[in-house]
């Protein structure tokens, strides 16, 4: 069971970093469009399937796979995992902050930069390079 467990975890964790990597980039591309056009619609309507329809599914299961994997590996008491689950409590949040921003473009508020999201693009990569090193190699 325990093999099926981890696939069904790492199937979540890459919906959902496809996620993380894809939305800032709608957003950036979002921006540069008028708002009320056809093209501005047709984001709003990416972004929020993106988020309902994948994120947020992948979300959940991955906390459903990963506590469970917890309990099979008894892993709660370990430094590399306690460090592991600091930062997808970090991605989380980004998550939150994801829906918002999605909210945000939804009524034509554009208060942050392209720039802003170019950069938000990159802070889920890292935190996942982190945590895979933190899984695989287990540091501490």
């Amino acid at each position: 069971m325990y093999e099926w467990v981890k696939v069904a975890h790492i199937v979540s964790v890459i919906s959902w970093m496809v996620g993380f990597l894809y939305l800032p980039r709608l957003m950036v591309y979002h921006h540069e469009s008028s708002i009320g056009s056809d093209t501005s619609e047709t984001f709003k309507i990416m972004e929020r399937r993106l988020l309902k329809a994948i994120m947020t599914p992948a979300m959940i299961a991955t906390w459903v796979f990963g506590l469970w994997l917890m309990i099979l590996i008894q892993a709660w008491g370990e430094a590399w995992f306690i460090s592991k689950l600091f930062l997808v409590l970090i991605l989380t949040a980004f998550h939150g902050m994801a829906v918002k921003w999605v909210r945000e473009f939804a009524d034509d508020k554009r208060d942050r930069s392209q720039k802003f999201f170019r950069i938000v693009n990159e802070i889920p990569a890292v935190i996942m390079i982190a945590i895979v090193i933190l899984v695989v190699v287990k540091p501490f």
